[in-house]
């Protein structure tokens, strides 16, 4: 049973936090690898639904952030499901460019523990400086 209470608008039968944000996880739609965390608000679902790519806020920004907007690897939505509890969103995505972290990696989970120290797992397939133009 579901506590996702479907008889209600599809926006209010998500559960928004007490900042009205709801947490978003985008994972590749073809190898179904977790490529990043993110938070959205009411405004960024209904843009990426409007839009057909992924719109987040981003709380270092405090405004909507269009993943992608700088780097132009922007995230296509397939598909977008949410938790039995409606307090979290899965977006199903194809990455464009195959990059997803800003640190050049195909997903921002490249960090694995190993004796207690984190260390990189995943290689960086673009220098961020190649990237991101300076300035922006």
């Amino acid at each position: 049973m579901s506590d996702l209470d479907t008889s209600l608008d599809w926006l209010d039968a998500l559960k928004w936090d007490e900042n009205g944000m709801i947490p978003a996880i985008a994972q590749d739609a073809t190898n179904g690898r977790v490529l990043m965390f993110a938070w959205m608000n009411r405004e960024s679902l209904q843009e990426t639904i409007a839009g057909g790519k992924a719109v987040y806020w981003s709380r270092s920004r405090q405004r909507l952030w269009c993943k992608g907007e700088e780097s132009g690897h922007y995230q296509k939505v397939i598909a977008i499901r949410a938790d039995c509890d409606g307090d979290v969103l899965l977006l199903s995505v194809d990455q464009v460019g195959g990059i997803a972290c800003h640190t050049g990696r195909e997903s921002c989970f490249f960090l694995e523990l190993q004796e207690e120290r984190w260390i990189p797992a995943d290689p960086v397939l673009k220098d961020p400086k190649d990237i991101y133009s300076v300035g922006s």
